[in-house]
């Protein structure tokens, strides 16, 4: 056992507090991936010290390569880390239930009394507070991964491909990848103490894999036992695909489905896809909960509430399931894959672009929150969303000033922040 395993083994909490941790973690979880994974990591590592700074890093660059929810699946991964599959398990559904759950809610809500303009009120401020809270997450996530000029280069180019030229998430990933995998075979490792092994067989692998895939699949077995060949089954089917290309998390993807669900599926409206994405953006937990949201919705048009609730409980099982399989299946290696120089190298190197891409994100967001209206400039290069600058909305950005405030200089417990300015959106909104 290497010297760094001995002193997690030490730092490893009970259980209990365990899912304490993780249920806070859950319920706090709004921004998006930025402001969760910083949220993580300042539970985890600074005031538990459950994990060291390394291991949650290496953890990070390896859940960016897998699809799905990146946050969700570093939580899955710290709880196995801490305390095997059940520590997984809970980990990763705390993190998920508490916003599916109230993503459920609002569906139900929103299918019977449609706007919810006192509910949007109240999003009004927490949107004001998200920005704020994923700045601050993007400064420390920054810290933390650039640390030489030649991560801030590879930062910058991703930023740009991602913005200006509309690159492939996962090929930037993957271009990465290489380049860090052939800049660190170019340079002397350093040397290793301990050599970690890898921890399991291939077959004790292959059996995880065939284990997490029939669980997958329990709900097309379920529906075809008792003659459903419906909606249901077709939700179960989209979103599966879903889960298998969802790289570089939700915002990779937000375009193909909303084109699907809209176009080629007409379960939903346009404007029914962007108020659903307004409330995965903000309520707690991964914005890949909007897939929820579609399927509730799509269901319930067809057999009223009931069935929006099992079209929403097939959405959860097929989009998260998956993600439980890659992590249960790969955590073993992880170490013996950050103990490799190159791999190591070629981790880092994506750690690096993963800050252009989440600077992206949070450039794209507060453009979103800010004006009520977007451009897209166009040239035969690049395509860039702007903001028309007439629709500027004055109250976002005066509670967002505000949150500034309380969350960076004043240093106000974020679920307070949260409170203060939701309330603060009420009653500009009356305004």
């Amino acid at each position: 056992m290497s010297v760094e395993a001995k002193l997690q083994e030490a730092n490893a909490p009970d259980f209990r507090e365990a899912v304490s941790a993780w249920a806070k973690i859950g319920c706090l979880s709004f921004g998006g991936p930025a402001a969760q994974i910083a949220l993580m990591h300042k539970v985890v590592v600074e005031e538990k010290g459950w994990l060291e700074e390394k291991p949650f890093l290496n953890a990070l660059n390896f859940c960016m390569l897998l699809p799905g929810p990146e946050a969700m699946q570093l939580a899955t991964y710290v709880g196995w880390r801490l305390h095997g599959t059940i520590g997984g398990l809970v980990a990763g559904l705390l993190f998920v239930l508490p916003g599916a759950l109230v993503i459920l809610v609002l569906a139900s809500l929103y299918s019977t009394f449609g706007q919810l303009e006192f509910v949007q009120s109240l999003f009004l401020g927490i949107k004001a507070a998200v920005i704020i809270i994923v700045i601050e997450a993007l400064i420390k996530v920054s810290k933390r991964a650039l640390k030489s000029p030649e991560y801030y280069g590879l930062a910058i180019i991703a930023f740009a491909g991602v913005f200006a030229l509309s690159v492939p998430f996962p090929l930037i990933i993957l271009l990465a990848a290489l380049y860090g995998y052939i800049r660190s075979s170019s340079t002397r490792p350093k040397p290793v103490l301990e050599q970690p092994k890898k921890p399991v067989s291939i077959a004790n692998a292959v059996q995880t894999i065939a284990i997490w895939l029939v669980i997958w699949f329990v709900p097309f077995v379920v529906l075809w036992a008792v003659g459903s060949d419906g909606i249901l089954v077709k939700i179960a089917a989209f979103f599966s695909k879903l889960a298998v290309v969802t790289f570089g998390g939700a915002y990779a993807v937000l375009a193909y489905m909303a084109q699907d669900v809209v176009q080629a599926n007409e379960w939903l409206t346009t404007a029914e896809m962007v108020d659903g994405l307004g409330l995965a953006e903000t309520t707690p937990g991964p914005l890949i909960l909007v897939t929820e949201f579609v399927g509730f919705l799509a269901a319930e048009k067809v057999g009223g509430l009931w069935w929006g609730i099992a079209g929403a409980f097939v959405t959860l099982w097929v989009t998260f399931i998956p993600c439980f399989l890659w992590i249960f299946a790969g955590a073993p290696y992880l170490e013996w894959i950050a103990s490799q120089p190159r791999l190591s190298g070629a981790l880092s190197a994506i750690t690096a672009v993963v800050v252009g891409v989440i600077l992206n994100l949070s450039l794209w967001f507060a453009i979103h929150v800010f004006f009520a209206e977007t451009t897209r400039l166009e040239s035969d290069v690049f395509s860039i969303v702007a903001p028309v600058p007439s629709t500027l909305d004055w109250k976002v950005v005066a509670l967002s000033i505000a949150v500034g405030v309380m969350l960076i200089r004043w240093k106000w417990n974020l679920l307070m922040v949260l409170v203060v300015s939701a309330v603060g959106g009420l009653f500009l909104s009356m305004i």
